[in-house]
């Protein structure tokens, strides 16, 4: 399934390379809200996965999955049956990035408070060193269909589970950055895997899709979901508004906001004297 070098990027990775220390528990990968036997074995079952910054994760990241669930539904060829939020590490080094255990845990709330599907891995935010997202999702390859053996038919055959990257149009943009994303591993995430874009306001993602040979060459591997209630909420704005002062009520949920008042998130650095 995973190119070699690929995979051993992965294995090298977990888990001697945890960063353990900024976190109060052990690397569990979640399985709680997986299921055991697919409702219907005729269907490929699906898991997406988003991986994100989620600093912090918004009303925006969860509606994602649930614009893709219902694409899917819709659709008889496959059957959704999970989806994860995958947090970078510290090592990515972003703006207004709040330190990772503070990440994951507003995910994880976030998440507990508004779902019986969605999961939060912390896999790649305990990583020491920046992943790449072709790594990220060998690494759930190698969690669910090599460790997890796939998901039971009712006839109880194994079936291997299909993973695809959930992302913004405005990450898709970026794949024709010169020199943020290498040819390899293009051709890794959106042909051996696969793509659910969600196109934001003012993007063209089939315009983009036309124009990109890779993708063009995968087309058949990516699904473009259009917003039919445009929601522009942004992870920066919240950061800003906490900076101001704003309320930020509405835009994700209370668990989450709790947390960051409760942590000082986002809130301007303290002027610090220095005698």
């Amino acid at each position: 399934m995973s190119s070699p070098n690929l995979m051993k990027s992965v294995l090298n990775a977990n888990p001697k390379f945890l960063a353990k220390s900024e976190f109060d528990h052990d690397y569990v990968f979640p399985r709680h809200h997986l299921p055991t036997v697919m409702k219907d074995e005729h269907k490929t079952p699906i898991v997406l996965v988003a991986c994100g910054s989620y600093s912090p994760i918004t009303y925006l990241h969860l509606r994602m999955f649930e614009m893709a669930m219902d694409h899917f539904r819709e659709r008889q060829q496959y059957e959704l049956i999970a989806g994860y939020f995958s947090p970078v590490s510290d090592a990515y080094r972003k703006d207004g990035l709040a330190d990772a255990q503070h990440r994951v845990k507003m995910c994880e709330l976030a998440v507990e408070s508004t779902s019986d599907w969605l999961m939060v891995d912390s896999w790649e935010s305990r990583q020491e060193h920046y992943q790449r997202t072709a790594v990220v999702l060998d690494h759930f390859h190698h969690e669910l269909n090599e460790i997890g053996n796939g998901i039971s038919t009712s006839s109880g055959e194994k079936k291997k589970i299909k993973i695809m990257l959930l992302a913004g149009g405005d990450l898709i943009a970026s794949f024709g950055h010169p020199g943020v994303w290498s040819p390899e591993d293009l051709h890794h995430i959106v042909g051996l895997y696969g793509c659910v874009i969600i196109e934001r306001t003012g993007t063209d993602v089939y315009g983009f899709l036309l124009s990109h040979d890779i993708l063009y060459e995968h087309r058949m591997n990516i699904f473009v979901i259009k917003q039919l209630i445009h929601n522009d909420i942004s992870s920066t704005k919240v950061r800003l508004f906490v900076k101001r002062n704003m309320s930020i009520k509405y835009l994700l949920p209370n668990p989450v906001i709790d947390y960051i008042d409760m942590h000082g998130l986002y809130k301007p650095l303290a002027n610090v004297s220095l005698e």
